[in-house]
């Protein structure tokens, strides 16, 4: 989410950042967690959210290093990102999110001169919320609202074309056996070339497994983008990975991306940690 940051900021490496977290997750007192309180519910890996909420006083960070190459006859694109979010619980169904791309950095190749170019900045910020509208009763899934707004506050060279709005309905099913289904669609927008305003589409369904106590196993399907030809068309892609729970509030992740056409990176990694406070 779908899915940027760009302000004066704390430089981290990426191993200290990381170090950091996994021993933030191992300080976090058992005892802040009730026994009845449900496990950290990340809104990562995967192009789709949960209908889940962070909940009243509660703060999560979710953050991640992604690797993305898009390779055909007319690219040879690598990017390099840190994607990241921040929760922040206003009430028991209602929360508050910042999100960015983070530090982006693209190596292009012409494939035809073998020209190599870099674009190294920050991308945009998006400011949003999720309203969590409804529980699971039966076959009725849990169900949210997620708004969000990408604004034009990243580095010059990797900012994006005015306000950017979108609106997605998480929705999700808790089933026998340890499995879940989400689904996700959405409307949002962009501008064009000339600034000019436009709406696409946005579908993910995603089908995940409790492997054990602390792994789960997920797979999806996504269309981060249904547009015109004229709008850069459909993209569509398959990804799938594990999640590893280190504590009730703290996980790993791990996951991979394939493209389904041309219009899609052809291969994306990317490996995640998310905290609760």
């Amino acid at each position: 989410m779908n899915p940027t940051i760009p302000r004066p900021r704390v430089h981290l490496s990426l191993s200290t950042a990381a170090l950091c977290g996994i021993l933030a997750c191992a300080a976090i007192p058992a005892a802040q967690a009730g026994p009845d309180e449900d496990d950290i519910s990340p809104d990562r890996p995967g192009f789709g959210a949960t209908s889940d909420v962070v909940g009243r006083g509660r703060v999560q960070l979710e953050t991640s290093v992604q690797w993305d190459r898009q390779r055909d006859d007319d690219v040879h694109e690598r990017t390099f990102s840190t994607p990241t979010l921040l929760r922040f619980g206003v009430a028991d169904s209602f929360e508050l999110r910042l999100e960015t791309d983070g530090r982006d950095v693209i190596h292009d190749v012409d494939p035809a001169s073998g020209e190599r170019t870099t674009t190294v900045g920050y991308a945009d910020t998006s400011l949003g919320f999720k309203w969590r509208l409804a529980d699971q009763q039966g076959m009725r899934p849990s169900l949210a609202l997620l708004g969000e707004v990408d604004l034009p506050s990243g580095s010059r060279a990797v900012r994006g074309r005015g306000a950017r709005p979108a609106v997605y309905l998480p929705a999700g099913w808790d089933l026998d056996g340890g499995w879940n289904l989400q689904f996700m669609p959405g409307i949002a927008t962009e501008n064009d070339d000339r600034g000019a305003r436009y709406r696409y589409g946005f579908l993910a369904l995603a089908l995940g497994k409790e492997l054990s106590e602390r792994w789960q196993g997920y797979v999806e399907v996504a269309a981060p983008q249904i547009a015109s030809g004229t709008h850069g068309g459909t993209q569509a892609a398959i990804d799938g990975g594990f999640m590893f729970r280190l504590t009730k509030d703290c996980q790993l992740d791990a996951s991979l991306v394939h493209g389904l056409n041309h219009r899609t990176p052809d291969l994306g990694v990317a490996f995640g940690l998310s905290i609760r406070h």
